[in-house]
């Protein structure tokens, strides 16, 4: 068994994940693709959460790098709803991995630290909101639960049943973080 397995299944999990959404995610299936037997994961997660924990750090890389690719503005305002927009953009662009990334029994408790995969997300919004602020810890913390809050009405499609939409929502949380 080799770190080339590791990646396999882990890659056959993200693929399966595109495709599917995160329901799809049975142990048998993820070996199945990957071209092994159903109990060859087991050598490398001990844990069927923890397979699932590692597909969902590449999510967080890849959600990462969108909000790193960002051109920064150098005013808060333009920059926030840059980063919004692509989150809510990945929110909608790879659905399955969104959903799987933000299930709470994958951030405590595995082998995979998905919490550590997180933290960049969150430093990049303490940089943005609250730069020298004693509470940006705070600050970042409901903001980010607000745009997650956007984003997952947005995929149910509850924006729309309340007349609006997720573009909007977001300019009125932008002004109302950078306004107190």
């Amino acid at each position: 068994m080799s770190d080339d397995l590791r990646a396999r299944l882990v890659t056959a999990g993200v693929e399966l994940v595109a495709e599917r959404g995160s329901g799809a995610l049975s142990l048998r299936e993820i070996a199945r693709r990957a071209g092994v037997s159903h109990g060859a994961p087991r050598r490398w997660f001990p844990t069927h959460r923890d397979l699932l924990a590692a597909i969902a750090r590449v999510g967080y890389e890849r959600l990462s790098a969108r909000l790193a690719a960002r051109e920064p503005h150098g005013e808060p305002r333009a920059d926030l709803l840059a980063l919004g927009r692509s989150y809510l953009g990945f929110s909608r662009d790879e659905r399955g991995m969104f959903e799987l990334m933000f299930r709470h029994e994958l951030l405590r408790g595995n082998q995979q630290d998905v919490r550590a995969a997180s933290r960049p997300l969150f430093r990049v919004l303490i940089d943005l909101l609250g730069p020298g602020r004693p509470d940006a810890d705070k600050v970042a913390a409901a903001f980010w639960a607000n745009l997650h809050g956007i984003a997952q009405l947005g995929m149910w499609g509850s924006l729309e049943v309340i007349g609006t939409n997720a573009d909007a929502l977001l300019h009125t949380a932008i002004d109302a973080y950078l306004e107190h």
